[in-house]
Protein backbone atom coordinates (compact mmCIF):
# COMPACT_ATOMS: atom_id res chain seq x y z
CA UNK A 1 0.00 0.00 0.00
CA UNK A 2 1.44 3.54 -0.67
CA UNK A 3 1.44 6.84 0.70
CA UNK A 4 -1.24 7.86 -2.19
CA UNK A 5 -3.59 4.62 -1.98
CA UNK A 6 -3.61 5.94 2.21
CA UNK A 7 -4.77 9.39 1.67
CA UNK A 8 -7.09 8.20 -0.93
CA UNK A 9 -8.70 6.06 1.77
CA UNK A 10 -8.53 9.09 4.73
CA UNK A 11 -10.12 11.15 1.76
CA UNK A 12 -13.06 8.66 1.21
CA UNK A 13 -13.63 7.90 4.83
CA UNK A 14 -13.80 11.72 5.72
CA UNK A 15 -16.14 12.03 2.78
CA UNK A 16 -18.37 9.62 4.32
CA UNK A 17 -18.39 10.83 7.74
CA UNK A 18 -18.90 14.24 6.90
CA UNK A 19 -21.39 13.21 4.56
CA UNK A 20 -22.81 11.65 8.05
CA UNK A 21 -22.10 14.55 10.17
CA UNK A 22 -23.75 16.76 8.06
CA UNK A 23 -27.08 14.46 8.35
CA UNK A 24 -27.04 14.54 12.18
CA UNK A 25 -27.07 17.90 12.51
CA UNK A 26 -30.38 19.69 13.70
CA UNK A 27 -32.19 22.09 11.71
CA UNK A 28 -31.43 25.97 12.52
CA UNK A 29 -34.30 26.71 10.49
CA UNK A 30 -37.51 28.53 12.66
CA UNK A 31 -40.20 27.19 10.37
CA UNK A 32 -43.71 28.34 10.78
CA UNK A 33 -43.07 28.99 14.68
CA UNK A 34 -40.96 31.89 14.05
CA UNK A 35 -44.04 33.98 12.92
CA UNK A 36 -45.48 34.02 16.37
CA UNK A 37 -42.36 34.58 18.15
CA UNK A 38 -42.64 30.85 19.89
CA UNK A 39 -38.93 30.01 18.30
CA UNK A 40 -37.18 31.26 20.96
CA UNK A 41 -38.47 30.38 23.85
CA UNK A 42 -37.48 26.90 23.74
CA UNK A 43 -34.05 26.86 22.50
CA UNK A 44 -30.68 25.85 24.77
CA UNK A 45 -27.32 25.21 23.73
CA UNK A 46 -26.35 22.20 24.07
CA UNK A 47 -22.45 20.32 24.77
CA UNK A 48 -24.07 17.94 22.03
CA UNK A 49 -23.95 20.08 19.40
CA UNK A 50 -20.82 21.98 20.18
CA UNK A 51 -19.23 19.11 19.63
CA UNK A 52 -20.44 17.99 16.57
CA UNK A 53 -20.11 21.09 15.34
CA UNK A 54 -16.54 20.68 16.10
CA UNK A 55 -16.38 17.80 14.51
CA UNK A 56 -17.62 18.51 11.35
CA UNK A 57 -15.52 21.63 10.90
CA UNK A 58 -12.44 19.51 11.37
CA UNK A 59 -13.62 16.87 9.12
CA UNK A 60 -14.33 19.31 6.55
CA UNK A 61 -11.07 21.06 6.87
CA UNK A 62 -9.18 17.56 6.91
CA UNK A 63 -11.41 16.97 3.46
CA UNK A 64 -10.52 19.84 1.73
CA UNK A 65 -6.86 19.75 2.66
CA UNK A 66 -6.70 15.97 1.61
CA UNK A 67 -8.38 17.23 -1.17
CA UNK A 68 -5.73 20.00 -2.60
CA UNK A 69 -3.11 17.62 -1.62
CA UNK A 70 -4.56 14.54 -4.38
CA UNK A 71 -5.16 16.99 -6.77
CA UNK A 72 -1.89 18.50 -6.88
CA UNK A 73 -0.39 15.87 -7.01
CA UNK A 74 2.22 16.29 -4.12
CA UNK A 75 2.73 12.85 -3.01
CA UNK A 76 4.20 11.68 -6.23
Amino acid sequence: MTIVQLFQILWTLSALLLIILVLLHSPKGDGLGGIGGQAQLFTSTKSAETTLNRVTWTLSILFVSLTVVLSAGWLG
